[in-house]
């Protein structure tokens, strides 16, 4: 299973692979001296890829917390096993509600079971951009 979690670190060098994909997508060499937010304005493009990857993540846990399966279980941390050692990795759930700007897990368990509710706060999320 892919784990994306999105510290700061990763998400900078997201934003830089993707300019870096829009600059080849317009036929912009690597050596012509074009700002990035010129690059922008060029190809019209504003939805960021973290932004489409949060996005993607809320709308997936929607379908697996709603259906209550094994990924319910796991996505939530309510099974048994050992933590690993050092630091512990920021949790989807985490993520999710720091961008949805719940601040809580619960509050985002309980929003997912009401799937227009969950939808509006996806959109709102992904409209904001944060």
């Amino acid at each position: 299973m892919l784990r994306i979690h999105t510290s700061k670190q990763i998400q900078n060098k997201l934003e830089a692979t993707e300019m870096w994909f829009l600059r080849r997508m317009l036929l912009i060499p690597w050596i012509a001296k074009k700002t990035n937010e010129r690059v922008l304005n060029e190809a019209n493009k504003r939805r960021s890829l973290v932004r489409t990857i949060r996005k993607r993540q809320a709308t997936f846990l929607g379908h697996v917390m709603r259906r209550g399966k094994l990924e319910h279980l796991i996505t939530t941390g309510k099974f048994d096993g050992k933590r690993s050692r050092g630091r512990q990795r920021e949790k989807i759930m985490d993520g999710l509600a720091t961008w949805l700007g719940t601040g809580k897990v619960s509050d985002i368990l309980a929003a997912v079971k009401d799937r227009d509710l969950w939808r509006d706060m996806i959109a709102n999320a992904y409209k904001q951009g944060t």
